[in-house]
């Protein structure tokens, strides 16, 4: 799964809360000064190249939808952010979080809970 820009996050999380949407509906999410309509079309049709929106035609105008699931893409970044960083180290990812202290010892605990749980 290819890699999303700040603004394009920002774009499929619309298509992800909102469901399928026209390229003008899309404006009505932003506020004063709002971005061009051209200038949105063009990053909502690279979505689309990307492999994350589809659409159907209404005559002239287009509808796009959401191809990949918020969970997917979650996934898919969180397994490319620890093979990058970690050299797919679950354990050295999460190793890190403890050292970090960005991980409380109670929530450890749960992650192993889980781990347990999920391997029985």
């Amino acid at each position: 799964m290819k890699t999303l820009t700040a603004k394009e996050e920002e774009i499929m999380g619309y298509f992800w809360e909102k469901g399928p949407l026209f390229v003008k509906q899309l404006l009505e999410f932003y506020d004063e000064p709002r971005p061009h309509f051209n200038t949105l079309s063009t990053i909502v049709r690279g979505l689309e190249e990307k492999g994350f929106l589809s659409h159907e035609a209404f005559g002239n105008t287009y509808q796009y939808y959401a191809v990949v699931s918020r969970d997917d893409f979650k996934k898919k970044t969180l397994k490319g952010v620890i093979s990058k960083y970690f050299n797919n180290s679950y354990l050295g990812a999460v190793s890190s979080l403890v050292k970090e202290e960005d991980i409380s010892l109670e929530e450890l605990k749960e992650l192993i809970r889980e781990v347990e749980k999920a391997h029985k």
